[in-house]
């Protein structure tokens, strides 16, 4: 049973920085590229940053480069996003995403972790 735990969201003010950590189980953490989305109220989920299986290659999204950094730990199953100069338009639940291959490709989703940035 494949399982991505969230933890690390809160309330943070304008400028400040938060960690939000994703502890994944269930299937081969090493060898699978991890995402963190995002969700706003009354928008659509996007793509915030996605790392590759060994972490040697990252991306994000427009908005938040130069600000936020995905990293990950393949000996804890476990995948970091550093967020920093944290703006009010960054409030959302994170969430956590795997797209693993069995059969076929499955896609699995965290139960979202709410980050708050206000004064």
């Amino acid at each position: 049973q494949v399982q991505l735990v969230e933890s690390g969201g809160g309330l943070v003010q304008p400028g400040g920085s938060v960690r939000l950590s994703c502890v994944a189980s269930g299937f081969t953490f090493s060898t699978n590229a991890m995402s963190w989305y995002r969700q706003a109220p009354g928008k659509e989920r996007e793509l915030v940053a996605r790392i590759s299986s060994t972490g040697g290659s990252t991306s994000y999204v427009d908005d938040v480069k130069g600000r936020f950094t995905i990293s990950r730990d393949n000996a804890k199953n476990t995948v970091y996003l550093q967020m920093n100069s944290l703006k009010p338009e960054d409030t959302a639940v994170y969430y956590c995403y795997a797209r693993v291959y069995w059969s076929h490709w499955y896609e699995y989703w965290g139960q979202g972790t709410q980050v708050t940035v206000s004064s």
